[in-house]
């Protein structure tokens, strides 16, 4: 999908968001698709941007002793500056420091507690006489747990500050190299993740006197008591890279959306290039200073937080897109009813929590179906869209042929 959504969106108006994108894809004139995208991108993102915000809190929160508040504070302003001082070419560049510096942290860190237990057998045995079942993945699961799990994969064709990263490729016949580093990455740094929880049970029962009152700062708790306070340093700028990285790109995708699809198109079109700077900038501050209010709840969860955006964004935008990017016959009408039954199942859903299943996966499948039953529907003044499409298929594979 990357390689196709990279092509499409050059060749189709040269589109720098997704309702650029899907304005010229459709050819909505009326810029319908846009600004429905621009409000799930504000509903989801803000809520995604409160995760980012609150995981940086809990690590100067910990590091440093501060109180939740003034943590908050420090982490939030970090972030927002460089984004506004540097735009997307700093997102970028800095996205590959903080890469390197996360999976040498995840990869590392379950090695030293391992080491610092004695061995993994008797890492493992610690863990399984605090729970003999730790060890089973499958221990106290179901069959709609399972499920819930896998479609969290189904996110992705849908994130916009993933996607984005996909439309700014230099080429599509890069996407090979870029898919097996990314891969790669995903690999270890999700498995040293996983590591870190799992013998941080460990070196909590080898380590009684050190209270951890909060799992999901183990990570931090265990690089300040085994590394050297440089290493420890460096290893927790690790979580401040994954804050920053993440929360950066969302706050600079949901300026750009509010100035170039809201400001610029249909408020003030003749507006210069530094007005619209200054403009993302000042959008780019309201979306924070939401995402702040939100993150200000100390008891807030990072995951139930990112669960939630996660599964919105995935149920809109994901169906849409990778339809868009294989089907001809895919409509205007079929475009806005897939997003918005999506976005309105995964609200409804994880309000009623129906069957204990994850939201994303019911949220995808119905946008899914939406799409396919009103694009049928609406076949009758499709003739320029199908054009387009074959128009942008024939250009995707010249430059997958290199032509």
């Amino acid at each position: 999908m990357a390689a196709r959504l990279r092509s499409f969106t050059q060749n189709a108006s040269d589109a720098l968001t997704l309702p650029d994108y899907f304005s010229a894809r459709f050819k909505d004139k009326m810029r319908i698709t846009a600004v429905i995208s621009a409000f799930v991108i504000l509903i989801f993102f803000v809520v995604y941007c409160a995760s980012g915000m609150v995981s940086g809190a809990r690590l100067f929160e910990q590091t440093f002793g501060l109180d939740y508040q003034n943590a908050l504070l420090i982490g939030a302003v970090s972030t927002i500056l460089y984004v506004c001082i540097g735009g997307f070419l700093a997102v970028s560049w800095t996205d590959a420091v903080q890469a390197t510096l996360m999976i040498f942290a995840l990869v590392i860190t379950p090695v030293i507690i391992i080491a610092d237990v004695g061995s993994i057998s008797e890492a493992n045995a610690l863990v399984a006489a605090k729970g003999p079942d730790m060890a089973n993945i499958l221990k106290g699961t179901t069959f709609i747990g399972l499920i819930s799990l896998a479609g969290w994969g189904l996110g992705y064709m849908g994130q916009p500050h993933i996607l984005v990263r996909f439309m700014a490729a230099s080429t599509v016949r890069g996407m090979g190299g870029a898919r097996r580093i990314s891969i790669a990455w995903m690999i270890f740094c999700l498995l040293g993740a996983v590591m870190v929880g799992y013998y941080g049970v460990a070196f909590a029962a080898k380590h009684p006197d050190i209270s951890v009152d909060n799992p999901e700062q183990i990570f931090i708790i265990v690089t300040q008591t085994l590394f050297t306070p440089w290493l420890a340093g460096i290893l927790l700028s690790a979580i401040l890279a994954a804050v920053m990285s993440t929360l950066s790109c969302q706050l600079l995708v949901s300026s750009t959306t509010l100035t170039a699809d809201f400001y610029h198109r249909l408020i003030r079109k003749s507006a210069s290039q530094t007005e619209l700077v200054w403009v993302g900038r000042i959008m780019l501050l309201l979306v924070a200073a939401v995402a702040y209010i939100i993150a200000m709840d100390p008891n807030s969860g990072i995951l139930k937080l990112v669960s939630y955006a996660w599964a919105g964004f995935g149920a809109s935008f994901g169906p849409t897109v990778l339809i868009s990017v294989f089907w001809k016959k895919m409509t205007l009408p079929g475009a806005v009813f897939g997003m918005i039954s999506g976005a309105v199942t995964v609200i409804v859903w994880e309000y009623f929590n129906f069957l204990d299943l994850y939201s994303l996966v019911p949220g995808f499948i119905i946008s899914c179906v939406v799409i396919f039953v009103v694009s049928l529907l609406t076949q009758k003044n499709n003739k320029d869209v199908e054009e387009l499409y074959t128009f942008l298929e024939k250009k995707f594979w010249q430059e997958v042929k290199g032509n």
